[in-house]
C-alpha cells in the first residue's frame, strides 16, 4: 500500500512560482509512474503532468507546457511539480497520484490509469 502526501501549496500573485512535492510511502515508489492532476471549483479533474517510472520520460498538459516542470527523486521518495509564471487560471487543488508498475500501455493523462492519490494541496493564483 502506498500512501501520498503533498505539500508546497499556497497563496501566490500571478507570475510568481510554486514548487509541490509529494512524498510516498511504501517500496514500490520507484517503479511508479507519476501524475499530477487538478480540480478547480465548480470543474473537473484535470491532467497537469505526469512522470515514468524512471523519469526519463514526461508528458504535459497544454495549458502549463512550458511553465511547469515534473520531476522525481526516487531515493527521497518524493515526486515534484515546479510550476513558473503562474496565472490565475492555475488555481485549483493540486493531487499526485501513483501507478504501480504492470506491462502494458496506458494514457498518463488519464486518472483511471493511476492506483492511489494523495489528499491534494490547494494553490492559489491572485491576479
Amino acid at each position: 500500500q502506498v500512501q501520498l502526501v503533498e505539500s508546497g501549496g499556497g497563496l501566490v500573485q500571478a507570475g510568481g512560482s510554486l514548487r509541490l512535492s509529494c512524498a510516498a510511502s511504501g517500496r514500490t515508489f520507484s517503479s511508479s509512474a507519476m501524475g499530477w492532476f487538478r480540480q478547480a471549483p465548480g470543474k473537473g479533474r484535470e491532467f497537469v503532468a505526469a512522470i515514468s517510472w524512471s523519469g526519463d520520460s514526461t508528458s504535459y498538459a497544454d495549458s502549463v507546457k512550458g511553465r511547469f516542470t515534473i520531476s522525481r527523486d526516487n531515493a527521497k521518495n518524493t515526486v515534484y511539480l515546479q510550476m513558473n509564471s503562474l496565472k490565475s487560471e492555475d488555481t485549483a487543488v493540486y493531487y499526485c497520484a501513483g501507478r504501480t508498475y504492470r506491462t502494458g500501455s496506458y494514457y498518463p493523462q488519464r486518472g483511471d490509469a493511476y492506483d492511489y492519490w494523495g489528499q491534494g494541496t490547494q494553490v492559489t493564483v491572485s491576479s
